[in-house]
């Protein structure tokens, strides 16, 4: 994988789908480890709005150890539950609204893991030009 967001962990995931390519992946627990959360918050756009509960990048990275290890806990407890998606209107050129949905900067970091996830799972089924 020649991806910035492979980390030992996503080698070995990625190797064992190579390796194994008819082993079926039925969760996708492993995301909950602290250092794939950690990395995927790395990996999170620092410039994307907040959500709901106001938090951007700068804030959260300021006390990402601890937010990290609070994230896990919850994830880990079954505690975890996704925050409400704020609903945002974007202004269209023939004078309409669209609607679309900000997640909040951890709920983006969670979908950062299980993309990471997936691309490590999957990476072995595509060629370098696709």
């Amino acid at each position: 994988m020649r991806s910035p967001t492979v980390t030992p962990p996503l080698q070995r995931l990625a190797a064992q789908a190579a390796h194994e390519p008819d082993r079926g992946c039925t969760t996708l627990a492993s995301l909950s480890e602290t250092a794939c959360l950690r990395e995927a918050s790395h990996h999170t756009s620092p410039s994307s709005a907040a959500g709901i509960d106001g938090v951007t990048a700068q804030p959260y990275a300021a006390h990402r150890d601890e937010n990290v290890r609070d994230l896990h806990e919850r994830r880990r407890s079954g505690s975890a539950q996704a925050a409400p998606v704020e609903r945002v209107w974007s202004a269209q050129d023939d004078g309409g609204q669209r609607p679309s949905g900000q997640p909040t900067f951890e709920e983006k970091s969670v979908q950062r893991a299980v993309a990471m996830r997936r691309e490590a799972l999957d990476a072995h089924d595509f060629s370098d030009g696709s």
